[in-house]
């Protein structure tokens, strides 16, 4: 994988060269610090938590595990790694810097992270970190003006993050299906993550996210976090949100599943997913994302009349909100780097930001597609005790068969996602490939 990954790192960090150069030009600066950053320590403690790197770093450098170390770029030079190797006999010290993007970095080792400090270039600086007060000598500016360019144009994924991001793809696609197999073998939620972190050979830390693993009832919390030790005593559904790493790129899945023999709560899902991928279809160049939105709002409206769960029209569903209570997420979000992705709602390179349509507050995008952006398609629908009881009181209760939402309560609710790239043709679907190739 390494040696295909190449030349597409040399391709790769010339773009960012280049949109250094642009950034930094609007900005008035000399140079580009951007720091790994360092771990955050507990409080009242003498232990720190699970480090996470700056993703501007990682955008530079498949390094995702060095703290203290800083990428240096000057217009017209080399890319300059400052590298941190501490004399520590606690910890797992960090390699020296070997692969293929080593040859693109001027690169110094150094032990300490103020060595690291005292070896940066002096003049007008945009630097780019966390507020960390281990970072002694060193003003964090994080401007504007060169932020919003580069995150504008990080939504634009050059072949090396792409490939990167399929990696990712594999690996969670890998361990959702020992996930499955668990869930099928009834297995706890706890047992369930047990088999998805050894598939992923990933550890909770290394994962983009913490996993959601959620069976019965714990569907309808769209963030449950809490893995039961113990099966219930029946396994009705299954729901798993979970992702994998690769140097420092995410994938984003969600996949339902029903239990044998739940044959009605089946066919809601399978509804859902024929839903899914004709949302999937429409990622294509010129597509309002928050338009595609309000699309899925119609569409899954239509499927809780085919199931029979409300009586009125779709639009008149979507127009009063009542979607909103069986779907109250966002659609989707941009992926890379980060999960939830910088720039979801940029206006230009230079700042601004798209409001979310009315009556849609979790929305995580607001730009139209353009070829080289990569979001989530993640429709859902959910039966949460909170939104149900508001919608029982509004007159709209009237057009809802509750001994239907009775039916599908024990379920939870029902999420799918795939992490799909923008093309200048048809869709890539990261996630349906990768899971095509367990095949």
């Amino acid at each position: 994988m390494s040696h295909d990954l190449a030349p597409l790192y040399a391709q790769h960090i010339a773009t960012l060269r280049t949109r250094a150069d642009n950034a930094l030009s609007l900005g008035g600066f000399d140079h580009l610090l951007i720091a790994a950053s360092t771990p955050l320590r507990k409080f009242l403690d003498d232990q720190d938590y699970p480090f996470v790197s700056n993703p501007h770093f990682r955008h530079w450098l498949p390094l995702t595990d060095t703290p203290g170390s800083w990428v240096v770029y000057t217009p017209g030079e080399k890319p300059k790694l400052i590298f941190v190797q501490p004399r520590d006999y606690w910890h797992v010290v960090p390699a020296a810097p070997r692969g293929y993007w080593v040859e693109h970095f001027d690169i110094t080792i150094v032990r300490t992270a103020a060595e690291a400090v005292a070896e940066l270039p002096k003049g007008k600086r945009a630097v780019i970190a966390p507020n960390c007060p281990d970072i002694e000598g060193v003003e964090v500016n994080n401007p504007h003006a060169v932020t919003d360019y580069l995150h504008w144009h990080r939504s634009y994924k050059t072949a090396y993050e792409l490939a990167l991001m399929r990696e990712a793809s594999v690996i969670g696609t890998r361990a959702h299906h020992a996930a499955e197999k668990a869930f099928r073998a009834g297995e706890s939620e706890f047992g369930i993550q047990m088999a998805y972190l050894a598939a992923a050979r990933q550890t909770d830390a290394e994962l983009p996210y913490s996993n959601i693993v959620c069976l019965n009832e714990h569907s309808a919390v769209l963030h449950y976090t809490h893995f039961d030790r113990l099966p219930p005593k029946q396994s009705r559904s299954f729901l798993i949100d979970a992702g994998g790493s690769a140097a420092g790129y995410a994938s984003d899945i969600t996949r339902t599943y029903a239990a044998s023999g739940h044959s009605e709560f089946q066919a809601l899902i399978d509804s859902v997913e024929k839903a899914q991928l004709g949302f999937v279809a429409k990622v294509k160049t010129g597509q309002s994302y928050p338009e595609l939105h309000i699309h899925a709002h119609l569409v899954l409206a239509n499927v809780l009349r085919e199931h029979g769960v409300i009586r009125m029209s779709a639009e008149s569903a979507v127009q009063s909100g009542v979607t909103s209570t069986f779907f109250p997420h966002g659609l989707g979000h941009p992926i890379g780097l980060q999960v939830h992705d910088v720039a979801g709602f940029q206006s230009s390179e230079t700042g601004g930001s798209i409001p979310r349509p009315e009556g849609h507050p979790y929305l995580r995008m607001t730009r139209v597609l353009e070829p080289g952006m990569v979001v989530t398609i993640e429709p859902g629908l959910y039966f949460i005790d909170m939104l149900l009881e508001e919608l029982r009181s509004k007159p709209e209760s009237k057009d809802v068969d509750w001994s239907k939402v009775d039916a599908f309560r024990p379920y939870g609710g029902i999420r799918i996602e795939d992490d799909v790239v923008c093309t200048h043709g048809e869709p890539e679907n990261l996630t349906r490939d990768a899971f095509a190739k367990l095949n």
